[in-house]
């Protein structure tokens, strides 16, 4: 380890969630012994967020339990409860929502996603209405169901959806869960897998419907949800509704700054250093996790955004290390995105980028016994792979991708099929889901304007596409 250079003084994480932590502690790792300031819009230590929609909502570990250990002495200031709001680049300096500002040689960008509110905010707002974020969140909703609410609508099909549901049946509340795409995880697995899904979940007593949205969330004069309302007439009567309608990237405190950033995150190289919006590469502003676009040499220079744990640990400690060392140990942040799930009863693990393929097939076990792999292909070759519960085969299948395995790839597995059945994957349009994919493509360069599909939705999992909207006419 080579000791950061001289002038490298004062350092600041803007972000204090899991990115933010693991960027501090390799900051210190990597022998910055400078003053650090870690600032936070949340109240409170950082805390892991995927055992919100499991073992938290379960019952089975309290919001305060999910804390992130410190494994470093980090010796930093930390400003919580504190929101960034500028960044002043020639001035090197952060703005806080307190009027105070923050200097720095250097800046670690690590503010992450917000979850994706009701577009109506009075039917947002009524009592029994919730998002899924933070512990309170968590905390909050465990505790509506553990009063054996009637009936939990769930808005929205992607993982945290799917989690909620799954965790809804295992505390023997009934649950609906509504997806505008064709199937729950169509935006991650796709359409093909999406037949498989929902199979599930109706096996296991969720009342599914797809292809439909909901319009409204219908309260009573206390205030209280009470039904949701469905583009297809019919309604939906419960006593919780849980919103999970995809993530809203943090970026909005950006503005002003120059900084090549829009809603679909902060573009850097691989590196970790931002580019402005000239298209010229930072050397003083560096981003990491959900947040951050950055081209991956497997991807034909997209710029991937990934919302998953291991990819904001790993960026964040490629970042730092970028941040201290000296230019020729600078290194590649190159790890392939990976995102795992646990739902009735299966884990579902994938590696690579399932939303940029246009094919998948299956090459081993079987869908009907729940047990498989399937391997997703764009241009000939293979992109990305997912699994349900066989997640030790995906070391072989991230080789393939790795290597740029030809597409259908070449696997004799003793449970695969006799024959290769390749099937168009069936990614939806944009905004044709209520849901991000977690791992996609965004884009080709730093500043690549946002595309937009034929009917004029911009392309950011649904960022801009009410998912009010129905997929089809609406109801008379």
């Amino acid at each position: 380890m080579s000791a950061p250079a001289p002038e490298l003084e004062r350092v600041v994480v803007v972000g204090a969630s899991l990115g933010g932590l693991k960027g501090a502690e390799a900051l210190r790792e990597n022998g910055f012994t400078g003053t650090l300031t870690v600032i936070g819009d949340e109240a409170g230590e950082p805390y892991d967020r995927p055992p919100l929609s499991k073992a938290v909502l379960a019952g089975r570990a309290g919001a305060e339990e999910t804390l992130l250990p410190r494994l470093v002495d980090l010796d930093a200031e930390w400003i919580d409860g504190v929101a960034a709001t500028g960044l002043d680049t020639a001035r090197r300096v952060v703005s806080l929502a307190d009027g105070r500002e923050v200097g720095y040689d250097r800046v670690l960008i690590t503010t992450g996603t917000r979850a994706r509110a009701w577009p109506d905010a009075a039917q947002g707002a009524l009592d029994g209405v919730f998002t899924l974020r933070t512990p309170a969140d968590a905390a909050a909703l465990r505790e509506r169901l553990a009063a054996s609410p009637r009936r939990v609508l769930v808005v929205g099909g992607g993982f945290i959806g799917s989690e909620v549901a799954s965790v809804c049946l295992e505390l023997g509340l009934p649950v609906t869960l509504v997806e505008h795409g064709t199937a729950p995880l169509v935006s991650a697995l796709g359409g093909a897998a999406g037949v498989i899904t929902s199979r599930l979940q109706r096996s296991h007593g969720v009342d599914l419907r797809c292809g439909t949205a909901v319009t409204d969330l219908l309260g009573d004069e206390e205030g209280r949800f009470t039904a949701g309302k469905l583009s297809d007439g019919d309604t939906v009567e419960a006593d919780v509704a849980v919103i999970a309608l995809g993530a809203v990237r943090n970026v909005e405190w950006l503005e002003g700054s120059g900084l090549a950033a829009d809603r679909r995150g902060v573009v850097c190289d691989a590196g970790c250093r931002v580019f402005d919006g000239t298209g010229m590469v930072t050397d003083d502003v560096f981003v990491a996790g959900d947040v951050a676009r950055w081209p991956h040499q497997l991807y034909d220079g997209q710029l991937l955004a990934v919302e998953h744990w291991a990819n904001a640990v790993d960026q964040a400690q490629t970042a730092a290390h970028n941040m201290v060392c000296p230019p020729r140990e600078r290194r590649a942040h190159d790890a392939l995105p990976v995102f795992w799930s646990n739902q009735f009863g299966l884990n579902i693990k994938s590696v690579g980028v399932p939303s940029s393929a246009e094919e998948v097939v299956l090459t081993q076990g079987s869908p009907e016994a729940m047990r498989f792999v399937a391997v997703y292909g764009s241009g000939g070759r293979v992109v990305a792979a997912a699994a349900v519960d066989e997640p030790r085969a995906l070391e072989a299948y991230e080789a393939m991708i790795r290597a740029r395995a030809p597409f259908p790839p070449d696997v004799r597995a003793g449970d695969g099929p006799q024959d290769m059945n390749v099937v168009p994957a069936a990614f939806p349009r944009k905004g044709g889901a209520t849901h991000s994919s977690t791992a996609s493509a965004t884009g080709p360069g730093p500043a690549s304007p946002e595309a937009r599909d034929e009917d004029g939705a911009i392309d950011q999992q649904g960022a801009e596409a009410d998912p009010r909207t129905p997929p089809g006419p609406r109801a008379l």
